[in-house]
């Protein structure tokens, strides 16, 4: 087992490992916390009560941040036509079609999101042994493959969050940086608590919620009281 280092053990120091701390408090503990020498990612992870392995547990979705990611993501579009110009215009990163599957099938995989129109989908579906264990398989579930390309490169680029459950249940996803005011972490915290209730799936039973943890890049985990985080 590795030895945990000095820095994260001063860094535990002042958090109870059983406390459930309400969102304001977690959210300040872990920006007091986060000492690395750049931006730190502030990620939230949710234990589900959901198993995966059946078809009608599964959860997955997007979710707006109203105060953005504070990432940078490189969007791909898979486009022709008028719908290739409007990709481009709202700020995509790489529009191809054939030329656009032949970069990918090479090995170069240059973006963070992949977009497409309903009527690329035979020819993107052709990289899914590629895209899929990368999770930039294009999915109208999370307004991936849609005719809104504007739209759908206006969200990724603004702040939009992809989320799907995890074999162990959880689901998880960087939320913001520590460099944002607290006050904006938490709203984007609750919004993507939000979207993740809002994706209940009808085959869940007993507690959907069961936790949730907070924490930062190299930081900490901090328990939340998951009712100071949902909304209903």
């Amino acid at each position: 087992m590795a030895k945990e280092g000095k820095r994260i053990r001063a860094a535990r120091e002042g958090i109870e490992v059983t406390k459930l701390y309400p969102l304001d408090e977690a959210i300040k503990l872990v920006k007091e916390r986060a000492t690395a020498k750049f931006d730190e990612t502030v990620e939230v992870s949710m234990n589900l009560g959901v198993d995966p392995r059946h078809a009608d547990q599964m959860v997955r979705g997007v979710c707006n941040l109203p105060n953005g990611s504070g990432r940078t993501v490189r969007v791909a579009v898979f486009a022709r036509g008028a719908k290739a110009d409007d990709a481009k215009a709202a700020g995509a990163d790489i529009v191809g079609a054939e030329d656009l599957l032949e970069i990918v099938q090479s090995g170069k995989i240059d973006f963070d999101r992949c977009i497409a129109t309903p009527d690329m989908m035979p020819l993107v579906g052709r990289l899914g042994k590629v895209l899929g264990p990368r999770g930039l398989m294009p999915n109208p579930k999370v307004g991936t493959v849609t005719m809104d390309v504007k739209g759908a490169v206006a969200g990724a680029k603004g702040g939009s969050v992809e989320f799907r459950v995890e074999k162990a249940g959880i689901v998880h996803a960087g939320v913001g940086k520590v460099s944002f005011d607290a006050d904006k972490l938490v709203e984007n915290i609750k919004a993507f608590a939000d979207a993740v209730a809002k994706a209940k799936p009808a085959g869940a039973k007993g507690t959907y919620v069961q936790r949730i943890a907070v924490t930062s890049t190299m930081g900490p985990g901090v328990k939340v009281e998951p009712n100071t985080v949902l909304t209903a």
